[in-house]
């Protein structure tokens, strides 16, 4: 069994990656039906937190039914990382996830998220200040390295662990590489076959069937996988991948009654985290991902996209559902 401080996370577990506009109360009501074993937030800015920013502040919107979820949080600045820490305490949630992965500019540029991978006794300065800080379990996401001479995940695993943190989420990519290329799992192998190692790691960066997931169980030896990309319209893809590690069995993908049933869902759930106007809003970019695939189904997405009427909606998605009954994706 796989388990972080008294979390106990099953034998093999499946993460939910935290995306930024994507890991919202929402998605993950429906990731957590589909058989999502851990998630986390959206990461959330130690800067936004300490100022109390709203958009900030409502992503620690957590729900028991979540549960276990972890809140992640991003910085450079040791004091904003304690601070937010005690925050995000507030929360309760079941862990404190530190982001040192995302690689988008206005986020490195701060020396945070990925950018911190160019300077790792800070790093560990500033994981050592969020562990001091809290009862929680910390568990820390990150990169192989920033580039491609610097790929020292092996010893910042060591040395991350050594200070404290319960678990690790390896992205198999460097931050020069963006999300281009394959990700390199041999590296993260090596961080779980190093005998100094105890702590649970999973792995991370283009899972996106239950067969590779597999592979990747078999061929590197990980305590889970996290997946992220591939659930973006797919939430399923957690039971899928579930079914055939456990069973062997194949789950063919959810027929257009159930595809429309978990639309429902999403936009439910999105409508009572955030209102009428902005729930609807923020639907909008789910429904091509939900829908990809059947065709000449451009006119209706266009609708879908372009009504802020909830009867509408429902309307729309039931002429979906009569007109793809029976067709095959």
């Amino acid at each position: 069994m796989v388990k972080i401080g008294n979390i106990n996370l099953g034998e093999f577990p499946l993460l939910l990656a935290p995306m930024e506009d994507v890991s919202d109360p929402p998605f993950r009501a429906v990731c957590k039906q589909y058989g999502a074993d851990l998630m986390y937030t959206e990461f959330i800015s130690s800067e936004g937190l300490i100022r109390n920013a709203a958009k900030s502040i409502q992503k620690l919107d957590i729900y028991d039914y979540e549960r276990p979820i972890g809140i992640q949080i991003f910085g450079g600045e040791e004091d904003a990382m304690v601070e937010s820490t005690r925050i995000v305490e507030q929360a309760n949630p079941d862990l404190i996830d530190i982001n040192y992965g995302c690689p988008v500019n206005k986020v490195v540029c701060k020396m945070a998220g990925a950018g911190i991978l160019q300077d790792i006794p800070k790093m560990v300065r500033l994981t050592q200040q969020v562990v001091n800080a809290t009862n929680l379990p910390v568990t820390v996401k990150t990169r192989l390295g920033w580039d491609e001479e610097t790929k020292n995940i092996v010893e910042v695993a060591e040395r991350l662990q050594d200070i404290g943190i319960q678990a690790l989420s390896i992205h198999g990519r460097t931050r020069k590489q963006m999300y281009k290329g394959d990700a390199q799992w041999e590296l993260i192998a090596k961080v779980k076959e190093n005998p100094r190692i105890h702590i649970p790691i999973f792995g991370n960066g283009d899972i996106d069937s239950p067969q590779k997931a597999l592979e990747y169980k078999n061929k590197y030896g990980v305590d889970g996988i996290m997946i992220g990309r591939a659930a973006i319209g797919s939430p399923w893809i957690f039971n899928q991948v579930k079914a055939f590690l456990f069973n062997g069995e194949i789950l063919e993908e959810p027929s257009i009654e159930e595809k429309i049933t978990i639309i429902r869902t999403h936009l439910q759930k999105s409508i009572e985290w955030k209102g009428n106007a902005l729930g609807i809003l923020e639907m909008r970019p789910h429904y091509s991902n939900y829908l990809k695939g059947l065709p000449n189904i451009k006119p209706y997405r266009l609708k879908l996209v372009t009504t802020n009427d909830i009867d509408e909606l429902h309307s729309i998605l039931e002429d979906i559902l009569n007109e793809y009954v029976g067709v095959e994706v």
